[in-house]
């Protein structure tokens, strides 16, 4: 089907960590917000209220989507907003999806409350992983058309639109996001599936490991709900610390993970050579200043956790983090990832495939993580084969590149006969 040269497409790449989405041919998308949605079961909020202003509140949340007894809160802001009882819920699991109604909400809201768009005027691309399922792409056809009624759509696998954002249709991709990490190569535009590999060390589980970790020596990270700031003098705050009984504990640990991830951006870089206790024992600390006021000295930790990328079971040295023992075998760091996908590949395309390994997603944007990659990879790679690990200069651009790859994709004229409508697809 022909999409026509003057309607803009919508990308949109739902992540495990952020839903990305914006129009095709713009460098950044509009609407970035976390994948969690705050989901309050109507029953809870029923038993707190009387019955009789209930009744008044289940007319005018139309816009939060009541769904079987349930009220689904999108958005960072939304988010950021405490309510009783509200509970924080992914939609993914392993990167595939479980829960539809979560899908289903975030899409709604990136489309009519961010983009302000009617779907039934845009084609879609949307990101998928390359581990999705035939059934989950049959899901996702299935809602865009029955229930948005898009006029087109096309589904593009994660790793390869990375390889067009870099203008390569040849690579190995390392996606380091949200949820997991995965390695695969591309090879003229198509994932080489059997030798896709992936690991659940993500941003998020490297946030648990500082939290632990800081846990561990005493510092309490307190969420900014559970605190008010007063000025007594100029420049001088109280921090006077506010209770509320009914707030969940998913929600105290999204809000405490939301400062935790803030302190990895900020101080967090890779080793350049593998973590060792007595060699940064005696490193200097750098500070860090929390939204109660109190500042935090962080040292060792700077290095160690970024380190677990390439180094598992040194997760297992952080107090707290014992439930990681059952899965740390199986796992392994991200060169010997990046080798063994290689080596599950052609002979003839394994030497191009050394040249062009590429960092996409949010963990990957961590300082001296492509240098260090570089290096293991040279140590632990053939003689023959150069060795290049790309990653694109700016943050931004890194963190967002599953999407930008989608904006190059859709925008280009020789892409428009993809598009596959919903007659096609019936």
């Amino acid at each position: 089907m022909y999409g026509g040269d003057e309607v803009s497409a919508i990308v949109i790449d739902l992540g495990s960590h952020t839903c990305k989405a914006g129009y095709a041919g713009e460098d950044a998308p509009k609407a970035v917000f976390p994948s969690v949605v705050g989901c309050i079961d109507q029953m809870d909020a029923d038993d707190d209220k009387e019955n009789n202003d209930s009744e008044t509140n289940n007319n005018n949340v139309d816009s939060n989507k009541p769904k079987g007894k349930r009220r689904l809160y999108v958005g960072s802001q939304a988010l950021g907003f405490r309510c009783d009882h509200m509970e924080v819920v992914s939609p993914l699991k392993d990167g595939v999806v479980v829960d539809w109604d979560i899908v289903d909400s975030i899409w709604d809201h990136a489309l009519k409350d961010c983009l302000l768009v009617d779907p039934k005027e845009h084609p879609m691309l949307l990101a998928e992983p390359s581990s999705n399922t035939q059934q989950q792409r049959e899901r996702t056809a299935e809602l865009m058309f029955e229930k948005y009624k898009v006029p087109a759509l096309f589904l593009a696998k994660n790793a390869v639109l990375t390889s067009f954002a870099s203008g390569r249709a040849t690579s190995v991709v390392v996606d380091s996001g949200g949820g997991s990490t995965t390695v695969a190569p591309v090879h003229d535009g198509y994932v080489l599936q059997k030798a896709v590999s992936s690991s659940p060390i993500g941003g998020e589980f490297l946030t648990d490991c500082l939290m632990k970790s800081l846990e561990s020596k005493g510092i309490v990270i307190k969420p900014r709900y559970s605190f008010k700031r007063k000025e007594i003098q100029p420049g001088v705050f109280q921090t006077v610390d506010v209770d509320f009984p009914h707030t969940t504990e998913s929600y105290k640990l999204y809000s405490q993970r939301v400062i935790a991830s803030d302190i990895k951006e900020c101080v967090c870089r890779a080793p350049d050579t593998p973590y060792d206790e007595s060699a940064y024992s005696n490193i200097p600390m750098t500070p860090y200043e929390l939204p109660d006021g109190q500042t935090i000295e962080i040292g060792a930790d700077r290095f160690k956790i970024p380190d677990i990328l390439f180094n598992p079971p040194l997760a297992q040295t952080i107090p707290g983090m014992d439930n990681f023992a059952e899965i740390s075998p199986s796992v392994r760091g991200l060169p010997q990832m990046v080798i063994e996908s290689i080596n599950r590949c052609d002979v003839d395309i394994r030497k191009e495939l050394f040249g062009s390994i590429l960092l996409a997603g949010g963990t990957a944007s961590m300082q001296q993580l492509k240098e260090r990659l570089e290096k293991d990879l040279l140590e632990e790679s053939p003689q023959a084969a150069r060795v290049k690990v790309l990653a694109s200069g700016n943050a931004t651009e890194r963190r967002f590149s599953v999407w930008i790859g989608g904006s190059i994709l859709a925008s280009l004229g020789s892409f428009q006969q993809m598009w596959f409508s919903k007659s096609e697809i019936e």
